[in-house]
């Protein structure tokens, strides 16, 4: 994971006609991931702290994690194929055998949930980042008129 993958951050959640763009970048650059609605509402809920009267799914999962001392380490954003983004979840799990290291195959949206819900760092094949459309300005705009972002 050298010098290939990048650091990133969520830094923005609209509301767009087919779903929720999520604006995923760093100081560079920043670039937009479409998800379905609710997915972009339950990322949001995670990035403030939302209380929620019983566990979502991606809460299941934490405590599922957490019963078997599993943890995110990380998400790493991998690529585009065909307008549909791939990502990787890597999880560890540490026991009295020793520290087991998986990374299983996962929906960005997901994956953009999870590390939201445990605060976990999210990062982007450098290859993927070079090539996507710079959304900077698009962001800094909807900031600036007021437009609900994270």
């Amino acid at each position: 994971m050298k010098n290939d993958v990048l650091p990133v951050e969520i830094r923005g959640i609209l509301p767009a006609n087919s779903g929720c763009a999520i604006f995923v970048g760093n100081d560079e650059k920043v670039f937009v991931i479409q998800v379905e609605h609710n997915m972009g509402a339950v990322i949001g809920m995670f990035l403030r702290d939302t209380p929620k009267e019983r566990p979502l799914t991606h809460d299941l999962i934490g405590s599922v994690f957490k019963g078997f001392n599993i943890s995110v380490e990380r998400v790493v954003i991998t690529e585009l194929k065909n307008s549909t983004y791939f990502a990787r979840l890597v999880l560890q799990q540490e026991n009295e055998l020793g520290r087991k290291i998986v990374e299983i195959d996962a929906r960005p949206s997901d994956c953009l949930a999870l590390a939201a819900a445990q605060k976990r760092p999210i990062f982007v094949r450098t290859a993927l980042f070079e090539q996507v459309e710079d959304m900077t300005e698009v962001l800094e705009r909807i900031n600036e008129n007021g437009g609900e972002t994270e």
